[in-house]
C-alpha cells in the first residue's frame, strides 16, 4: 500500500537512510558499553559499572525507537551485524582497554552518534518530519548528556 503521511517518498528515503545509520550508531555504542559494564577494573568499578548499565539500558530501548521510526517512513530498517557495521562510524573495541581509555571511547561514541543525528535531523526539517526532528532532538540530548557526564570522569 503507498504511504502518503505529507512527506514525500525521497525525503523518506533519505530520512530511512539517515536512521538507518543512527540505529547502528546506537547499537554499536550499546553493544561496547555493554562490554565496558562487564569488563571495566579498577578503583571506579562500581561508577562506571553502574553508570554504563544506566546507558545500554537506555540505549537498549532507543534503538527500538529509532527502528519503528524507519518503519513508519516505509521502508525495511537494518538488523543485522553486518549491515550495522557497514553503516556505523562508531570504532569497534575488540579488546579490554583500562577503564579511562573505555570512559574516552564513551565519550567519543557518544558524540558521533550527535554528529550523524545532526546531520539527520537537517534533512527531516527540511522534509518538516516533525516526528523524527522529536526524535532526533531527543537522541541528541541524551547523548550529549552522556557524553558529558563520562568527560566529567576524566578531569
Amino acid at each position: 500500500m503507498q504511504i502518503n503521511i505529507g512527506i514525500e517518498e525521497g525525503d523518506r528515503k533519505r530520512i530511512a537512510e539517515g536512521l538507518g545509520r543512527v540505529l547502528a550508531d546506537t547499537y554499536t555504542l550499546y553493544l561496547k558499553t555493554h562490554n565496558f559494564h562487564w569488563n571495566v577494573t579498577g578503583p571506579q568499578f562500581q561508577t562506571l559499572h553502574t553508570l554504563f548499565m544506566t546507558h545500554y539500558t537506555e540505549m537498549n530501548l532507543a534503538v527500538d525507537e529509532v527502528a519503528e521510526r524507519i518503519r513508519a517512513l516505509g521502508y525495511p530498517a537494518p538488523g543485522s551485524f553486518s549491515q550495522f557495521a557497514a553503516l556505523t562510524a562508531i570504532v569497534e573495541e575488540t579488546g579490554v582497554p583500562k577503564a579511562s581509555d573505555m570512559t574516552r571511547q564513551l565519550v567519543i561514541g557518544n558524540e558521533t552518534i550527535c554528529r550523524t543525528a545532526r546531520e539527520v535531523l537537517k534533512i527531516a526539517n527540511d522534509a518538516d518530519d516533525q516526528p523524527t526532528v522529536d526524535l532526533l532532538t531527543q537522541r541528541l540530548h541524551i547523548h550529549e548528556k552522556n557524553a558529558w557526564m563520562l568527560r566529567s570522569l576524566l578531569d
